[in-house]
């Protein structure tokens, strides 16, 4: 005989998604509106009563919806308002994603890097030791190296010479940005993201393909790690 099944409970939020909601709603009730700020970290965290690391947590998943700017140094503005219910909605559609994200980045960017290492010219070697500079500058200022490593990924791809594939990862840039801001924000992440991208760097430098794309999936397989997402199917 089958076993009857039962009701699940539902699935409780997690606190930076119940962090997610109540910043959300803290905006409508202050009245704030885009270009406002939000109140330093330390007294933030300390009205809601949870550590500054969960409130950071929840403060990057506002950021990755374009909802806030975090600015080092210069605290969190807000760019566009939503409802409390729209921005939950927004949060549990991008955890969906996720996973394809990290998928499609595996299947292109490790070609990319392969590729990278064959046709690679004096030029694109230079624009990557650039983009590498940019992030060390970026993470000795205390930064996440963002931008550093946006513009590594970018130098990789137009160093493959590829057409289509530089079409697909553009297609992707905007969801590949949400996976990016949530990664160079695990703590340690942005010193490991760039020892990643130097070991690639050097690989191409060397001209050495199949290196080169086993840097690239090892690298993808770290930053795919995010505390409290589900890991993709290549990211174990």
């Amino acid at each position: 005989m089958p076993t009857k099944p039962t009701p699940r409970p539902p699935v409780r939020p997690r606190l930076y998604e119940q962090l997610v909601e109540r910043l959300a709603e803290y905006m409508r009730e202050a009245g704030l509106v885009p270009g406002d700020r939000l109140p330093a970290e330390r007294e933030l965290a300390a009205s809601l009563g949870v550590s500054r690391a969960s409130l950071s947590q929840a403060l990057v998943a506002l950021e990755v919806q374009g909802i806030i700017d975090v600015r080092h140094g210069d605290g969190a503005i807000i760019r566009r308002t939503t409802s409390e219910e729209g921005v939950l909605a927004l949060l549990r559609d991008r955890a969906n994603r996720r996973a394809e994200i990290i998928e499609a980045r595996q299947a292109l960017e490790v070609k990319l890097a392969e590729l990278a290492a064959e046709r690679r010219t004096d030029g694109d070697l230079a624009a990557i030791d650039t983009a590498l500079d940019v992030m060390r500058a970026e993470l000795r200022g205390g930064g996440r190296g963002v931008e550093g490593d946006e513009r590594f990924h970018a130098a990789v791809t137009e160093a493959a010479r590829s057409r289509l594939l530089t079409r697909m990862m553009n297609e992707l840039a905007p969801m590949i940005r949400e996976t990016r801001l949530e990664s160079l924000s695990q703590p340690g992440r942005p010193q490991d993201s760039l020892a990643g991208h130097e070991k690639i760097a050097s690989a191409i430098r060397l001209g050495d393909p199949d290196m080169a794309a086993e840097a690239m999936r090892r690298h993808l397989r770290l930053v795919s790690q995010v505390d409290g997402a589900p890991a993709g199917p290549t990211a174990g």
